[in-house]
């Protein structure tokens, strides 16, 4: 018999309209979806009109659902595997169960979708060409401080979830290890209450300090360390070899390449022609 699939399907942070057809087919189809808390997952179904069985899937029981999810699939049955809302593993649990399937030579489908971290990435207005998503910080001072020293000397844009009722604390720690630095807080995405607050953390920290509450899901979208030393340039030995790639990559003529690649080796164009020169064989000579 053959093995069954998983598919790893992304569901709403918030607003039930933000699922796939594909995700509502899925979810459908599937003998089994494995979820986070079976009553959250059960008003989307409902909303939905999907009636397939549930199982709770979480952090406290992963290891032993895993077992039995497992032996489900080997049966030949379909399983999806539903985070509470956006897409599973990505702070959430199921990476065990998923690493189990590529052990066992079984299909992992991923359902792409929803993702508050891409979404308060796509909105903050800070660099997003490259990013670190940090997740979770730990929920003690001394845990999040040593964190946070290490994530300081990333020069990518830094992307954090945390609870309301850590938020103040949080970013107090943040604004003493990092300083003045941009950033967007985002929360309750896509839901009725959405607030976005861009400013700086120092500032950020005080506008939520005056309030009385915070509630709601949080996303934090924070600059890159500015000053943070280049990582260096992992390039070929052999200047000629690298004045190829250049030119292979992008399509710049030999001139334009060696000025490119002379400025990536820290040495003058005509420093990178004499050593080209140098380095080159003499073809057709005679005694």
């Amino acid at each position: 018999m053959a093995a069954g699939k998983l598919f790893v399907v992304a569901t709403p942070i918030g607003n039930l309209e933000d699922i796939t057809l594909r995700a509502l087919r899925v979810l459908k189809e599937v003998d089994l979806i494995a979820c986070e808390d079976t009553r959250h997952t059960a008003r989307l179904l409902s909303h939905y009109g999907i009636t397939t069985s549930r199982q709770s899937y979480h952090e406290h029981n992963e290891s032993a659902r895993t077992a039995q999810l497992l032996e489900v699939l080997r049966q030949g049955r379909n399983v999806a595997l539903a985070a509470d809302a956006g897409t599973p593993l990505v702070s959430d649990p199921g990476y065990t169960l998923v690493a189990a399937c590529r052990r066992e030579g079984i299909e992992v489908v991923p359902i792409p979708g929803p993702s508050a971290a891409i979404a308060a990435l796509a909105a903050a207005g800070l660099p997003s060409d490259s990013f670190y998503f940090a997740g979770f910080l730990p929920p003690r001072s001394s845990g999040r401080k040593q964190a946070l020293e290490k994530l300081s000397q990333i020069s990518t844009t830094l992307i954090f979830y945390e609870a309301p009722h850590r938020i103040v604390r949080a970013l107090e720690d943040m604004a003493a290890i990092l300083g003045p630095r941009r950033a967007c807080l985002a929360r309750e995405l896509t839901k009725l209450h959405e607030e976005w607050l861009s400013a700086t953390l120092p500032e950020i920290l005080q506008q939520l300090k005056g309030r009385p509450r915070i509630l709601g899901e949080i996303t934090l979208v924070v600059e890159g360390n500015k000053h943070a030393a280049p990582a260096p340039e992992d390039y070929p030995e052999s200047l000629e070899e690298h004045l190829q790639q250049e030119m292979l990559k992008t399509g710049a003529s030999r001139k334009d390449a060696l000025k490119a690649v002379a400025r990536r080796r820290g040495i003058s164009r005509r420093t990178a022609y004499s050593l080209l020169l140098k380095n080159k064989k003499p073809t057709g000579s005679q005694d």
